[in-house]
């Protein structure tokens, strides 16, 4: 099967673990956001099963979540194809229709491993992963 098993970087006070949304190719945003939650609560309350943090395909890490970071690139877990690091959101100057004007912006870096995933498909990816933040009404469709 060829189904999304997305793993969350959860902060615990001995350090990060990473519980897995099963199959993520086939729930709505809503679904996904509570089974995001639902796996962070049960892992700060140190009642994950290693059912519950095994066989990710990919993982996002969620450090701006947490701390006031710019960028940082993670380490690919064992066994996966990939991970996104996201960092914070920052007001910064931009350049809109000639002017320049105070935007928010976030930097990802999306790290792959070649054996499974090809360059021009995380390309694809992150393009797609932008346009859809720039424009979040179109994941609820």
């Amino acid at each position: 099967s060829r189904s999304a098993h997305i793993g969350v970087a959860v902060s615990l006070p001995d350090g990060l673990i990473v519980p897995v949304v099963r199959a993520v190719e086939g729930k709505g945003l809503r679904q996904i956001a509570r089974e995001t939650r639902a796996l962070a609560e049960k892992a700060r309350a140190g009642k994950l099963q290693p059912s519950d943090y095994q066989g990710g395909t990919f993982t996002i890490s969620n450090m701006g979540a947490i701390a006031d970071v710019e960028n940082f690139a993670a380490i690919i877990n064992p066994g996966e194809g990939a991970i996104l690091a996201v960092s914070s959101t920052r007001t910064v100057p931009a350049v809109v229709g000639g002017a320049i004007v105070a935007r928010r912006r976030m930097k990802v870096t999306l790290s792959a491993d070649h054996r499974v995933v090809d360059g021009a498909d995380a390309i694809r990816f992150l393009g797609a992963l932008r346009r859809l933040l720039e424009n979040p009404l179109e994941m609820m469709a």
